[in-house]
Parts: structure tokens; C-alpha cells; sequence
């Protein structure tokens, strides 16, 4: 009678396993494989594992990119997120072009974004507006003539993982020192539970981090408040929280695309707005496209500088925070430069 019941038994305790808690220790002779989407993330993610054993930090996307915002997953990222015991995403919508993979791979998640408060999205990107204003108001009519079907299509998008309210906030959380601290809060946390053997050493590397970012947010404020000018024109739209944390105001932001080119509207407008605000340099971003700043730059002579948003780096010898940092304050440093 025993030999009959065991295998119900077996088949029993499989399925409670499988949809119990994302609690899943470290052991000796068993690696856990972390995976964050992106490489901000991974960097906070090192620092928060520093010194636990038998765990490993994958970095899934990393290359020289300036958007993820149409992000396509190759097989290489795939292989990647297949291998995660746990997945930490950045959140706030970045992963969103990759939402179908990431359910796809069945894994508990951490969202990093958590309980951060998010600024609204400015992504605008380089191309003629006009038309894009006129087909808007085509379909603005066309949602009068159907108020029943445009009600049952808000029903349906508030189901998915992603939103129409993901597209409203700007989600490059990590450009701020202080909201980094609140997203490494929330891999420790996240880490603790599915591993709750090493969840004191994975809380206190976290509050550790959050000390070394607030110092050197302060430090960095007080490097950038005698700039003798405090707006920015970026051709990249993912500086609103370095900006944001550090009093600067960006008057535009501008994200190129493949084939997409400035209208003789926008240029105007960005040169009229660098006259006004007597603009001593324009800047992009390290991965981003350059050519409308280009065709800014041969129109009055304003120099260009590069800001880094981190979106690939080295994974060997990383120092996990301190490179985060050296990258923060590279963009502190670029913007002392430009402006001196």
C-alpha cells in the first residue's frame, strides 16, 4: 500500500514546491543565478551580493545602446534569461518592448522600481510633428464617433503587465543617485526573500550602498551649484533625473531614430532656444544618435558634449556602486566643463 501512495505523494509535494514562495537558498554546492535586464541594475545588483558565496550576477542586455524603448531580445539575451533562478528588472515600463520574454521565462522578479517616485515622460523624438498632430486629430474625432469602443479598449489595457500608464513616466530611474538608493533597497529586499540564509549580509551591503550615494549625491550638488548656467538642451531623453536631482532644467530633449530626422520646425525652435537661454554647449548621449546636434552645431557653432546614461560596461572586476558612481560623477564632471 505504501509502494502505491509514494508516487502520489512525490507528485504531491512537486506541485505544492512549484506554486510556493520565491524562497530559494543559496546552498554550498548549488550556484543561484541572479539576471538583471540591464546593466545599471547589475552594477547596483554586485554590490548588493558582494560577499556571498554560490551566488551568480548576469548582466541581459548589454551593448552600446541609447534607448531600450524598442528593444528586440536576441538569442544570446535569451539564453541569458532562460538560466535566471531570479530576474531584477529596472521597471517603471523600460522592459516593456521585452514583456512577453520575461513572462515567457516563468522566474520571480524584482522590480527595482518599487515605491520610486516617477517623474512624467518627455520622450519626443526627432521627426515632423505636424503630421504627427494631424493624425492625432483624426483619431481624436474618431474616438467622439465611438465612445463605446474606445471605453472597452482602457478595460482591456488596464489587464496587461504593461499599461498605458507605463508610457506616462519617464523610466531611467538610476541617472538619480537617491532613487538608485531606493532601487538597491528593493534588490536586497527582493534577494532576502529568495534567499533568506544570507538575507542579513544582503540588507546591510544595501544600506551600506544607500550611505555611499547620498554622500556623494550631496558632493556632486555642491560640485554643480555655481554653474554659471542651469539648463540643458540633451539629444537623448534620459537625463530628466540627473537633471531632476541636481536643480537643472532641460528645456528639450530629443531621441533619434533610425531614419528619423529633425523637421526645420524643431531646429528652429532649439536655436531660438539656445539664443534665449544663452546656451554655452548642447549635449548627447554616449550611445545616441548625433546628427541633429550636428546640424545644430555647424548652424550657430555650439560645441557638443557627451553624456553617459551607463547602458553597457565591463563585468569583469566591476566594483560594483564605485563604478556606478564613477560614472555619475563623469556626467557632473562633463557638465563643469562645458559650462566653465
Amino acid at each position: 500500500m505504501l509502494k502505491k501512495l509514494l508516487p502520489l505523494v512525490l507528485a504531491l509535494v512537486l506541485t505544492l514546491t512549484a506554486c510556493g514562495p520565491a524562497s530559494q537558498e543559496v546552498s554550498e554546492d548549488e550556484t543561484f543565478t541572479l539576471v538583471t535586464t540591464t546593466y545599471p541594475v547589475y552594477l547596483l545588483a554586485k554590490e548588493v551580493t558582494r560577499d556571498v558565496e554560490g551566488i551568480t550576477v548576469t548582466c541581459m542586455i548589454n551593448q552600446g545602446i541609447g534607448c531600450l524603448h524598442d528593444y528586440t531580445l536576441s538569442i544570446h539575451d535569451m539564453k541569458i534569461l532562460d538560466r535566471a533562478d531570479l530576474l531584477a528588472l529596472s521597471g517603471a515600463g523600460l522592459e516593456e518592448s521585452m514583456a512577453d520574454a520575461i513572462a515567457a521565462a516563468g522566474c520571480p522578479q524584482i522590480d527595482c522600481s518599487a515605491g520610486i517616485a516617477l517623474l512624467e515622460s518627455t520622450h519626443e523624438h526627432d521627426h515632423d510633428h505636424g503630421e504627427e498632430a494631424e493624425e492625432a486629430d483624426d483619431h481624436d474625432h474618431e474616438d467622439e464617433a465611438e465612445p463605446e469602443e474606445d471605453a472597452h479598449h482602457h478595460e482591456d489595457a488596464a489587464e496587461t503587465d504593461y499599461d498605458a500608464h507605463d508610457h506616462e513616466h519617464d523610466n531611467h530611474i538610476w541617472m538619480d543617485p537617491l532613487r538608485a538608493g531606493q532601487m538597491i533597497q528593493n534588490l536586497a529586499e527582493g534577494l532576502a526573500q529568495a534567499d533568506p540564509a544570507n538575507a542579513r549580509t544582503y540588507l546591510a551591503n544595501a544600506a551600506a550602498a544607500a550611505e555611499l550615494l547620498a554622500q556623494a549625491h550631496g558632493e556632486i550638488s555642491a560640485s554643480l551649484a555655481e554653474l554659471p548656467c542651469r539648463d540643458l538642451i540633451t539629444f537623448h531623453d534620459g537625463f530628466a533625473y540627473f537633471a531632476d536631482t541636481f536643480g537643472l532644467t532641460i528645456l528639450r530633449s530629443m531621441e533619434e531614430e533610425a531614419g528619423s530626422e529633425a523637421s526645420a520646425h524643431d531646429v528652429v525652435e532649439i536655436l531660438e532656444e539656445i539664443q534665449i537661454h544663452a546656451l554655452p554647449a548642447i549635449f548627447t548621449e554616449v550611445n545616441g544618435g548625433t546628427a541633429t546636434a550636428e546640424m545644430i552645431q555647424r548652424e550657430c557653432g555650439i560645441p557638443i558634449y557627451p553624456l553617459d546614461m551607463m547602458m553597457s560596461g565591463p563585468t569583469v572586476d566591476v566594483n560594483g556602486i564605485h563604478t556606478y558612481l564613477d560614472r555619475i560623477i563623469q556626467n557632473a564632471e562633463t557638465l563643469q566643463e562645458a559650462y566653465s
